[in-house]
């Protein structure tokens, strides 16, 4: 007899294309009266989708937040830390607020440190640049739990240890899109859960015996890639994982059906 499993969904950010005259427009009349920008209008088209689609655990953000971290951020001038590092909060918080409202509990996803691709021209100190720079995401995160975001994605290109120290946690989700071998080790040190390409699940099967697994999410599975996992792992520990870059209306609801597995 075929058994029907439903695997749950959850989101790591999106970057949402961007918009014509017409449809910000239009997206601009829907929100008169609002302090937006542009981020505000990506933060928006990056979350509706989902939940259009009913993605289990929707995710605002992306890697396009770069622009509101850089623009919040005092001490940094051209790309160049100039400064002590101190982060000005009421557009952080409008942002989380608007991400609020939209939906309750849906998470935030924002590049970790090292995607920001400041120089260090103040500390002069790799120790202390460290803590700087992590410090200030600490407290970016925390206002904007503050304000109702549950926890928050990290979208980065490439481990690295003293984020992970710093910053990582049951609130915090390292992700990279691309992993290869030494950076799923490096993400396993310090977190339990992984989303991972179906490429790369070999890779990490492989790594199991050095490392505690509690759960993956298959980025974009097919019906291999869900077969594969749960001859390893129970069904509660696979989910299905997205991390939209283009059409994201398709992207969302072609997710949300490879969710379903029939045995």
């Amino acid at each position: 007899m075929t058994k029907r499993l439903e695997l749950a969904t959850r989101a790591f950010g999106a970057e949402p294309d961007q918009p014509d005259v017409a449809g910000l427009a239009g997206w601009i009349a829907e929100h008169r009266g609002r302090l937006a920008d542009m981020v505000t209008f990506q933060l928006d088209q990056s979350l509706a989708p989902q939940l259009t689609a009913g993605i289990l655990m929707p995710c605002a953000g992306g890697l396009f937040y770069r622009k509101r971290v850089m623009e919040t951020l005092n001490g940094v001038t051209d790309g160049k830390a100039t400064g002590e590092l101190h982060l000005d909060s009421p557009a952080i918080i409008e942002d989380a607020a608007g991400i609020v409202v939209q939906k309750k509990n849906s998470w935030c996803s924002i590049p970790a440190p090292h995607m920001l691709a400041i120089t260090d021209c103040y500390y002069d100190d790799a120790y202390e640049w460290s803590d700087a720079i992590n410090g200030m995401y600490r407290a970016l995160m925390r206002t904007m739990r503050d304000t109702g975001i549950p926890g928050h994605v990290l979208i980065g290109d490439t481990v690295k240890d003293e984020e992970l120290v710093a910053l990582a946690g049951q609130k915090v989700f390292f992700f990279l899109p691309d992993p290869d071998r030494e950076n799923l080790a490096g993400l396993l040190e310090h977190q339990r859960q992984v989303a991972v390409g179906k490429d790369q699940l070999k890779i990490l099967f492989d790594l199991t015996g050095e490392y505690d697994l509690g759960k993956i999410f298959i980025i974009d599975p097919d019906r291999q890639a869900i077969e594969l996992a749960l001859t390893h792992l129970d069904p509660d520990q696979v989910a299905v994982g997205g991390y939209c870059r283009e059409s994201c209306d398709e992207y969302w609801n072609n997710l949300a059906g490879s969710s379903v597995y029939q045995q």
